[in-house]
């Protein structure tokens, strides 16, 4: 047992709190923030990786097709890892920074966010610096989130939504074994463009 004590001012709040803290994500986000292969790590967002995460965040190539702003500085950049940070403190979310084993040089981020405890179904996304596209790098990290969701959170879908264009992102995931269940078209505007949305989808196997 813990030592902590915190007095609450309701039930409902008292409940929140107790569902919080032994969720199936919250119990599991240490797995989360240590997984890896032979090739790549995860491990907890920092602050103090902000400069790294720059490195991509303020790609306009990168950031294109993947949901966030363009960073401009690297006080945007820092204040966007804090807020990712306390998301995934006050919420079911999940972000780790995904590193090579052999240097230990940070190439993206991993996510899970928009969680369904109840019908038991995350989203995924990814990000990572242009010069690693095409190694192989999103797959292994597709792979371990996969991984992740079906063994330890037990949850029985995952899902990506995708702009079309963004067609490196999409064979990643049908590689993984997801399918293309649906498009939503002209559904995002990039650069004065629009795009469809397509969304991928993975069911359990156990």
């Amino acid at each position: 047992m813990g030592k902590d004590i915190f007095f609450l001012s309701s039930v409902e709040e008292a409940v929140d709190k107790f569902t919080q803290a032994f969720n199936p994500v919250k119990l599991n986000a240490g797995i989360f923030h240590s997984m890896g292969d032979d090739t790549i790590g995860f491990k907890a967002l920092k602050t103090a990786d902000s400069a790294a995460i720059h490195e991509f965040a303020s790609d306009p190539e990168v950031s294109r097709y993947i949901g966030w702003r363009l960073m401009k500085n690297q006080d945007e950049t820092y204040q966007h890892v804090e807020t990712m940070i306390k998301r995934e403190i006050e919420s079911v979310q999940l972000y780790a920074s995904v590193y090579l084993r052999e240097t230990g040089e940070i190439i993206g981020t991993a996510m899970l966010f928009h969680m369904d405890l109840e019908a038991a179904n995350a989203e995924i996304g990814y990000v990572f610096r242009k010069d690693t596209w095409g190694k192989g790098y999103g797959s292994r990290s597709v792979a371990l989130i996969s991984d992740f969701v079906f063994n330890n959170l037990k949850f029985h879908r995952l899902y990506a939504n995708v702009a079309a264009e963004n067609i490196g992102s999409g064979k990643i995931l049908l590689n993984n074994g997801f399918l293309l269940e649906g498009r939503l078209k002209d559904h995002y505007l990039v650069e004065e463009k629009y795009c469809d949305r397509l969304i991928y989808g993975k069911l359990t196997t156990v």
